[in-house]
């Protein structure tokens, strides 16, 4: 099969801010591709019909028709394109109504740049499936925010959804925090005893070993610089036994991702940690 050029690759922007739509326009375009754009739901789901194109930038708040409700036609519709959301809010709740709904990405209107956008429109429009996951990031690799002053706290942070991994990431580096990121069991129980973080946030589904395995370990190093790192549990999960069960086992807290704010997650680190 030959792959398609960037030329004949079509992207449609569906967002009601007028400079943001000709910023990416003109970026877009420059590198090649064929673009078209929306400033309404409506509109947007209109021109996904007549223009079918390879993929959609998609704003969350517009009129007539929300992103949520374009995202909820295309699953209805059975139309296989990729969307990738362009928020003013980065708050996990949010990010995953989007995946549930079938969005491959999220980027906050406040923390990206065009380059950024065509970084991941080209990811996504490489593979044959449009689903390229760009690599893990190396869990003993540091994430700081050069612009804030360091408390000098190291966070693991333990997630496999890129989506609220790169979000969550990200806030808790302009709080200052030095953040550390895994994505499953075993880099996680390797970066706890490389970097001996000062507090974990720990996913509970991952691959292989799951977040109660991972917290059972650490529990029970004979070593108690790890043995009593704080551990928050963050998960889909909200039934009381699965709340109880990491609370036995030693967890300090249990946020239930679709009810937290990445605000929350830092006050409840600065809680834990008595900062």
């Amino acid at each position: 099969m030959v792959e398609k050029s960037p030329a004949d690759k079509k992207i449609l922007i569906i967002e009601d801010e007028q400079s943001l739509v000709d910023l990416l326009v003109v970026k877009l375009k420059k590198a090649g591709y064929s673009v078209n754009f929306a400033h309404d739901g409506e509109e947007g789901y209109k021109k996904i019909l007549e223009w079918e194109p390879d993929l959609i930038l998609l704003d969350i708040v517009m009129p007539k028709m929300d992103g949520y409700e374009v995202l909820e036609k295309l699953a209805d519709d059975n139309k296989k394109i990729p969307v990738i959301i362009i928020s003013n809010s980065g708050q996990p709740v949010e990010i995953e109504k989007t995946k549930k709904l079938g969005a491959v990405d999220h980027l906050i209107k406040t923390e990206f740049s065009p380059l950024d956008v065509l970084n991941k429109v080209k990811n996504y429009l490489s593979g044959a499936d449009g689903s390229v996951e760009k690599p893990a990031p190396s869990p003993l690799k540091a994430m700081e925010d050069p612009k804030v002053k360091k408390l000098g706290i190291k966070v693991l942070l333990v997630e496999d959804d890129s989506f609220l991994r790169e979000i969550c990431g990200k806030k808790l580096a302009k709080e200052g925090y030095t953040v550390y990121e895994a994505i499953d069991g075993e880099e996680a129980l390797n970066g706890v005893k490389d970097i001996k973080p000062d507090i974990i946030l720990l996913d509970i589904i991952l691959p292989a070993i799951d977040g109660f395995q991972i917290l059972h370990q650490i529990r029970s190093y004979k070593d108690k610089t790890i043995a009593e790192i704080p551990v928050i549990m963050l998960s889909n999960l909200g039934q009381d036994d699965d709340i109880k069960k990491a609370m036995d086992m030693g967890a300090n807290d249990y946020l239930v991702k679709a009810h937290f704010t990445t605000e929350e997650i830092a006050v409840k680190i600065k809680k834990i940690l008595g900062k």
